[in-house]
């Protein structure tokens, strides 16, 4: 049997084995946050584009993104509607207003989106169908239980049979229900009602729309639809399938800010700190034994042999060292998602690409290290 040569000059000092793990799972802990933010940001950014049922979608050329949407005529929905496919039409409403905090009165933006009551498959939100009888009230809206706490603590309120009735956008409104949509980086909060509600809210033309949502016949191709209606709509519109739409939101955030590029270099930052680390760990291994390996060379075992020892210690390292990180990293996305409101979570994918990362980065600092065992030669030695 042979004997597990690098595991026991990896165990045979504890203490430089600790510090080794510890480093590795720090940088694991680096990359995985840094990853688990930009996955968030953009996760949380197409929830709503995710949650629209809709097969094309129409939107202002001058819109960016969800959170800088520029209004567009109602007049388009309908000259799409001329189409043989086109099954149905509801027209979308966003904008922001200073939401109250019924506590302690303090303001925060929230998004308000209103749209009409009547197409009650809109939206596949938990809570939205089965509030939607309570939107046509008058200034009566959805809470998004998900909005960051300091819009204060709406669902416990309303839990408890209190009625929550605050200010948006110096209006009296009262929360008459409650959904599910989670904050983004772009809006801390969201609010649901009808388009009348909204129209009373915001003072607007009730035919400047934000998004217009079209729903095709059975078996339409939402791609060739698309297209047909670029020709026939005038050029104050942009068609999108509902792909293109999310893909249209998801380049705004990865190529119009540098939030993408912001997460992207502290994951690289963080390979290079790991690499450093386990660079200085098998370094410093493979010099304190160099007689050893020396005399390993005399006895006739090859080079070969022995960059296969420091590689397989590179390996241990990266999944003993990998563990105890994506432990660490679950429970700081639990803090985080918990403070945030952030849609935090591991995944099997991000596991899978961070573990990589680390054996890739242990077998590049292990590929420097074994430079070091040219200098191990038996004549110096003896």
């Amino acid at each position: 049997m042979k004997i597990p040569l690098a595991w026991l000059q990896l165990s045979h000092e504890k203490i430089r084995l600790l510090v080794a793990i510890a480093g590795i799972s720090f940088a694991d802990i680096l990359m995985f946050m840094q990853l688990g933010f930009r996955d968030a940001l953009f996760d949380s950014a197409i929830t709503f584009h995710a949650n629209v049922q809709g097969d094309v979608f129409l939107v202002s050329p001058q819109s960016t993104s969800l959170i800088a949407m520029k209004t567009f005529s109602a007049r388009r929905l309908q000259q799409a509607r001329s189409l043989d496919n086109v099954e149905n039409i509801t027209p979308i409403y966003l904008d922001f207003r200073f939401w109250k905090n019924p506590e302690n009165k303090s303001t925060r933006g929230i998004m308000a989106i209103g749209f009409n009551p009547a197409d009650s498959n809109l939206f596949t939100l938990p809570g939205v169908k089965e509030n939607l009888n309570k939107m046509v009230l008058p200034d009566s809206y959805l809470f998004d239980t998900k909005s960051r706490e300091q819009f204060g603590d709406v669902k416990k309120w309303f839990d408890a049979g209190q009625t929550v009735t605050t200010e948006v956008g110096n209006r009296k409104i009262t929360v008459n229900g409650l959904f599910q949509m989670g904050a983004s980086f772009g809006a801390d909060g969201n609010i649901l009602t009808s388009d009348t509600n909204f129209i009373r809210l915001t003072n607007r033309d009730k035919g400047l729309i934000d998004i217009g949502v079209i729903r095709l016949t059975p078996g339409s191709d939402a791609k060739v639809t698309a297209k047909k209606m670029m020709e026939i709509l005038p050029k104050d519109v942009k068609v999108f399938t509902k792909e293109e739409f999310i893909n249209f939101e998801l380049k705004y955030w990865q190529e119009g800010t540098s939030i993408g590029f912001i997460f992207t270099l502290g994951t690289v930052m963080g390979f290079i700190v790991g690499i450093v680390i386990v660079y200085q760990i098998l370094y410093t291994d493979v010099a304190d034994h160099l007689s050893e390996y020396a005399t390993l060379k005399a006895m006739g075992y090859t080079d070969w042999y022995l960059l296969a020892v420091v590689f397989q210690e590179a390996v241990i390292l990266s999944i003993v060292g990998f563990m105890p990180g994506m432990f660490a990293a679950v429970g700081l996305y639990s803090l985080t998602r918990n403070a945030t409101s952030l849609p935090l979570m591991m995944t099997v994918a991000r596991a899978t690409q961070v573990l990589l990362l680390t054996v890739i980065m242990c077998l590049v600092s292990g590929a420097i290290a074994v430079r070091k065992l040219r200098a191990a030669d038996p004549a110096d030695m003896f």
